[in-house]
């Protein structure tokens, strides 16, 4: 039964109106609300649209592109490279996203659009009363007391070859007890103190509500995650609207407006609504001044 799950889930996904775009989405927050700017800007140009939002991980969304489960979903390059292509971390954003994107077309005819203009990285952050106390600004200062500390990752992070492994690797030090936990309940777990340092996205919300600290990546352990959405190439085919919609969105979030409409979501407010805010904003913005 194991084995066969992955198999019907993708048969299942597959259920979906011919002349639909699905798009789908990974199982956090921010995924959430990409797909939903994707969903939202697809529909107001006429193209019907389907929501598969929360699907699961990385190897989950990218096994239902591959076997059109889904059309589209938001993607990161650092994670397509190492994680989804097996490849060494490069450090050039540019080169990245040339080496996935060349990878992805060859493979499995999959297109990425282009970057939605912000990075998500994996970040190692602890409680800022521990930060200061233990003068924690970088994750080389984590080594003198890592030993004594209990870190939370997710069972991806631990697996992955952007993860732990590699992480230890790179700054020489191991922690003394690690916890597998999903994302949401590293945070609780850090504010009941049942763990010391979590690894988490760096454009989540809660890092600023938590008043958590984001230790500084200064051996560039972390490959760049430009942050893009991947399609299917059938699908810009049968949607000539698609690659508009995909070209009209580059560049237009940072990671300061990421964040902020992720914490927007977590603080309970509507996808669906904080999504239109936003993109009524953007519409004003990008309106010519009247002469």
């Amino acid at each position: 039964m194991r084995r066969a799950f992955p198999a019907l889930l993708v048969l299942g996904l597959a259920c979906h109106p011919a002349d639909a775009v699905v798009i789908g989405s990974k199982n956090f927050t921010e995924q959430d609300v990409l797909g939903e700017i994707l969903a939202q800007e697809l529909e107001a140009r006429g193209v019907p649209v389907e929501r598969r939002f929360h699907l699961g991980g990385t190897f989950v969304c990218h096994s239902a592109i591959v076997n059109g489960g889904i059309d589209l979903y938001p993607e990161y390059t650092g994670t397509a490279l190492t994680a989804i292509l097996k490849r060494p971390p490069i450090q050039e954003p540019e080169r990245a996203f040339r080496e996935v994107a060349d990878a992805y077309a060859e493979r499995w005819g999959l297109e990425w659009g282009p970057p939605l203009g912000f990075q998500n990285t994996f970040a190692l952050v602890v409680r800022r009363a521990d930060a200061e106390s233990l003068d924690l600004a970088t994750i080389t200062d984590l080594g003198p007391v890592a030993a004594r500390m209990r870190a939370g990752f997710g069972p991806e992070f631990m697996a992955r070859e952007d993860g732990y492994p590699g992480l230890a690797k790179a700054y020489g030090f191991e922690f003394g007890r690690i916890l597998q936990l999903d994302l949401g309940l590293m945070y609780r777990a850090l504010a009941e103190r049942r763990i010391d340092v979590a690894v988490a996205n760096s454009t989540d919300g809660r890092i600023e509500s938590l008043d958590l600290v984001v230790l500084a990546d200064d051996r560039r352990y972390f490959p760049p995650y430009q942050a893009a959405p991947v399609v299917r190439s059938e699908t810009l085919g049968r949607h000539p609207a698609v690659g508009g919609v995909l070209a009209g969105l580059e560049g237009s979030l940072d990671e300061a407006g990421m964040r902020a409409l992720n914490r927007e979501v977590e603080a309970g407010g509507d996808l669906a609504r904080v999504v239109r805010a936003w993109r009524e904003r953007r519409g004003r913005h990008r309106e010519p001044a009247p002469r």
